[in-house]
């Protein structure tokens, strides 16, 4: 029997490398409903071939023109517009599986609405977590859903943990979770070199195919404290027994050390589609078109610690997490700001954590004890990265 997919996130990197694993598997996944925010020709391209009951744009114009464009083509698929509607399509009873692929804080209200409705989340949207850890993982275990994940770390640490792990550290023998990063383009450069660094250099990831916000967040390795804070929602570990470790290969993905000195890792090449591949399976295991892993050709395996004052990112999401409450979800939306703000070239490329670092200054311990606590926060601290841009 096939199970029905939705895919939020549909037009991205992700989405697209999840379809690229779908087409593999035409006999086990159908594809319920694709999602996407503007690229509604793309969305079209995507919808002649998989023909989704449903197709959702963020945007009024472009779902128009879409609508219209399917009807010429004598497509059934029915198109919907607007965040409520997506996430009643992320909670449909006849989806099984939903892919959270959308990009940022906007993903947060369709991947919650998905754990609310008990499904088979594929968590990409690391933000989920960054944003509203405690109330995601709350949904996730009051309603019975599955949550398993996208990001390649993640899915490492999910693939070395024991059979059966559940959140916490006891009784597993797990001493700590140790995440790799590639470094980025520039973690050879000097912090006079990265003062002028351009949007351009910052999107040529030497490893992966991202978009460009992620990049950036690579980059500035801010897309690391993401993941840390992910990471101690998704297995229940504390931060200062979650490490990062710089690997330039990106071919150990992440790794577990054990109390009895074992360490163990999820080796790979750098291509999405491998977890993806894993999550969409789990437990059992398909193809995901990836080339298979050929250590003799990539011969040395380097690793080193990272330079928190030359990428102080890290370390802002390490004190995020330690301070709780919505300061998370405060560095999310801080940084998103700054991230834009670099790619329109209004803001150096170490002006982004200077940023991030003001706004967090200036919204002190503010909770996040329900979603719209959570998403007032976010507000809120884009109001005041947007303030301090302006003022400078």
């Amino acid at each position: 029997m096939r199970q029905n997919l939705t895919l939020l996130g549909s037009t991205g990197s992700i989405g697209e490398n999840t379809l690229a694993v779908l087409r593999l598997h035409p006999e086990r996944y159908r594809v319920f409903a694709l999602c996407a925010h503007r690229q509604w020709e793309k969305l079209l391209r995507q919808c002649l071939e998989f023909q989704p009951r449903y197709a959702v744009l963020g945007e009024e114009r472009e779902a128009a023109l879409l609508a219209a464009a399917l009807r010429a083509k004598n497509l059934p698929t029915e198109v919907l517009c607007g965040e409520a509607e997506l996430c009643n399509i992320a909670g449909a009873p006849e989806s099984d599986i939903v892919v959270a692929a959308i990009v940022g804080a906007a993903g947060l209200p369709p991947a919650y609405r998905a754990a609310q409705a008990g499904k088979k989340v594929l968590l990409a949207n690391k933000e989920s977590l960054v944003m509203a850890g405690a109330l995601f993982m709350e949904a996730v275990a009051e309603h019975g859903a599955t949550l398993l994940p996208v990001d390649s770390e993640h899915s490492a640490i999910f693939q070395s943990l024991p059979a059966g792990f559940r959140p916490g550290l006891e009784n597993t023998g797990v001493r700590r979770l140790l995440l790799t990063a590639s470094g980025g383009p520039f973690r050879e450069k000097t912090r006079a070199e990265l003062e002028r660094v351009g949007p351009e250099e910052a999107c040529a990831h030497p490893n992966w195919t991202m978009g460009r916000k992620v990049s950036v967040d690579s980059a500035t390795m801010m897309n690391k404290g993401l993941e840390l804070i992910e990471a101690h929602w998704l297995f229940g570990v504390p931060g200062e027994r979650i490490e990062v470790l710089v690997h330039p290969q990106s071919i150990v993905h992440s790794l577990v050390e054990y109390a009895d000195g074992s360490v163990l890792a999820q080796l790979g090449n750098p291509d999405m589609r491998t977890p993806i591949a894993h999550a969409l399976a789990w437990p059992e295991r398909i193809a995901s078109g990836v080339a298979p892993l050929d250590l003799c050709r990539i011969a040395r395996l380097d690793f080193h610690a990272p330079d928190h004052e030359r990428f102080p990112a890290l370390r802002l999401a390490y004190a995020a997490l330690a301070a709780g409450g919505a300061t998370p979800a405060i560095l999310n939306a801080a940084n998103e700001v700054a991230v834009a703000a670099f790619l329109e070239g209004s803001l150096a490329f170490t002006g982004i954590p200077r940023l991030v670092a003001e706004v967090l200054a200036a919204l002190p311990g503010m909770a996040a004890d329900s979603l719209d606590a959570v998403q007032s926060a976010d507000r809120l601290a884009r109001r005041r990265a947007a303030e301090l841009l302006f003022a400078a």
